[in-house]
């Protein structure tokens, strides 16, 4: 028969040697998964960046910067204004709080944002016959609808021209392909009827 006390003070000193040499499994599975984590919000960062730099998530934002101008103003008696700086490449939503509307206050920006080199604005025509194609254009809408309707047309990475159609009679904003034709106002005389 074996004696316990000898026993135990042999496996203590083996349970000491093994655990301050290594690692446990669920240490090692710890650390495989911190790392884990690590490379996927890396990853989900650049996707991110990746996509934000793209035409056609560049050209959605501002889409969506011109729907959310015309929905907030519809929803409220408040004005709102997309500038699109032609030179600059950038655009920005604001609430118009003064009536002086050269300037724009900093507390009055909503959101801005700059386009990339693979998606330019290349000009903007009203549909009241105005064209720029350089400096600012300003669309403004208040709770009636947008003040004028025209359209944005940009230029992707191959040249290829899209058209951003701000409508004023019905608020919708449209992303079509090429640069279309306005309509234009008919006179009474044009009329058939």
């Amino acid at each position: 028969m074996c004696d316990t006390r000898d026993i135990n003070p042999a496996l203590s000193k083996v349970k000491t040697r093994n655990t301050g040499n290594g690692f446990t499994m669920v240490e090692l599975l710890v650390v495989i998964a911190v790392i884990s984590l690590f490379a996927l919000l890396a990853q989900m960062h650049l996707f991110r960046l990746i996509r934000k730099n793209t035409f056609r998530a560049q050209i959605q934002q501002l889409v969506l910067t011109m729907q959310m101008a015309a929905t907030a103003a519809a929803e409220s008696d408040r004005r709102y204004e997309v500038i699109i700086d032609l030179d600059e490449q950038t655009f920005l939503l604001r609430q118009i709080t003064t009536p002086d509307l050269t300037e724009v206050l900093e507390e009055e920006i909503i959101l801005e944002d700059r386009l990339s080199n693979n998606c330019q604005v290349v000009y903007v025509e009203f549909d009241d016959g105005e064209f720029t194609h350089e400096g600012r254009a300003k669309f403004r809408a208040g709770h009636s609808g947008w003040a004028f309707g025209g359209k944005i047309v940009l230029l992707d990475e191959k040249e290829k021209p899209y058209s951003i159609v701000v409508n004023r009679l019905n608020r919708i904003i449209s992303l079509e392909e090429g640069d279309v034709r306005l309509l234009e106002p008919k006179y009474n005389d044009e009329l058939v009827f």
